[in-house]
């Protein structure tokens, strides 16, 4: 990307033309302008014509943004479905892949998003056990170690790709094509992958995969993307229904044949609208090119905070994405968001309960966390490095 193309990009961000650092891309990424008037214009149409009558173009953005989400991963616009956020999108999936019997096995990575490991108490309850796969030399997900666990008792596979707590990129591909030798479903949490690398479900081979609007591809909060493999679909019973997912029929109430049986006749198409936009620029944009532009900056941030006394990075896995962990001496990682807020300069902060297993068996209480964005730019790198000297001293 051309020092132009950057500049236009910021420019085109009201947070960015508003003097705000933001380094917390994987938590909340900034809207561009056109994506907040795509939101606005809906609204104003339901205030004009009213909410009801305006749900005809509002039909038609939801349509653009599924088209929209298949273009960015690889995948028919059939496969996708909405939802109000990753949590609750994955949270849907799982229900539905039930019911759980004794015995039933949940393999995971050591780094599973805490959400995703709440939910599955409902497994668990039922007599399901969740293990954790093994880690290879360097931190990462071991395929071969996978393998070996396999048997006729393992119902799912499922692997948070990029963890919130490293820099870490699990291999994610290897790990699919383990699942799809020996017949498993296999469920990826890409919440941040999607909007910051190359994202192909057909090469994952995976059964479903979901990601938040509001991180790097700068939706609006509330939006996020749930992909099902259409052959797979039918293994999904969804308990959630109502006449749109499972519009009335000559048989009576039938369940959709398309991912749209995880969706409500209850939906924001303001929001929807907001995340099509987004989508639609991040196509444009180029997703090689984010991904480039993302490596490139987080290899200098961390290069950077190695010659700051006290920084020390959590990164794992032999190559890195645009998150950064790191933790400075003296200074708890909520604090340190805190902080850092105060002068303007985002930046986020986990604690175990976000990925408990690594956490723990990495013996951390909180880290702070820097994640990158095309948006980023030289002038901010040099005002969160000097705020970080600053702090230190």
């Amino acid at each position: 990307m051309s020092p132009l193309e950057i500049r236009q990009l910021r420019e085109a961000t009201p947070g960015c033309q508003a003097g705000l650092v933001h380094f917390n891309h994987a938590g909340a990424s900034l809207p561009s302008q056109a994506t907040l008037d795509a939101i606005i214009e809906q609204l104003q149409r339901e205030a004009h014509d009213g909410p009801m009558e305006a749900g005809e173009q509002g039909a038609a953005l939801a349509d653009n943004a599924r088209r929209a989400a298949a273009q960015l991963l690889n995948a028919p616009p059939s496969s996708i479905a909405f939802a109000s956020s990753g949590s609750s999108a994955w949270n849907l999936a799982f229900q539905a892949l039930g019911p759980w019997q004794p015995g039933d096995r949940i393999l995971v990575g050591r780094h599973e998003w805490g959400g995703n490991l709440a939910s599955m108490q409902v497994a668990v309850q039922a007599g399901a056990r969740i293990e954790v796969i093994p880690c290879d030399a360097s931190g990462a997900v071991c395929p071969l170690a996978l393998a070996g666990m396999i048997d006729e008792r393992v119902k799912l596979i499922d692997l948070t790709w990029l963890p919130a707590n490293s820099g870490l990129i699990n291999p994610a591909q290897a790990i699919g094509d383990v699942a799809r030798r020996h017949g498993i479903a296999y469920f990826i949490d890409a919440g941040q992958a999607v909007g910051q690398l190359p994202v192909d479900v057909q090469t994952l081979h995976c059964d479903v995969l979901k990601s938040a609007g509001r991180k790097h591809l700068r939706g609006p909060r509330g939006t996020a993307l749930l992909y099902v493999r259409p052959a797979f679909l039918p293994r999904l019973n969804p308990a959630q229904r109502d006449v749109f997912s499972a519009p009335w029929g000559a048989e009576g109430f039938e369940l959709r044949d398309d991912a749209r049986r995880f969706e409500t006749s209850e939906v924001s198409y303001a929001l929807l609208g907001g995340l099509g936009n987004a989508l639609q620029e991040m196509n444009r944009l180029g997703i090689q090119r984010v991904w480039e532009r993302v490596t490139q900056l987080s290899a200098r941030i961390r290069q950077a905070l190695r010659e700051v006394p006290g920084i020390s990075l959590h990164d794992l896995g032999e190559h890195q994405s645009g998150l950064i962990a790191f933790t400075l001496d003296d200074w708890d990682g909520f604090e340190l968001k805190r902080r850092l807020g105060l002068q303007g300069i985002n930046i986020g902060a986990n604690g175990v309960a976000y990925t408990p297993l690594d956490m723990q068996a990495r013996g951390l209480s909180s880290i702070a966390r820097i994640s990158v964005s095309p948006l980023n730019d030289d002038g901010d790198i040099e005002v969160l490095l000097n705020a970080l000297r600053a702090l230190r001293r």
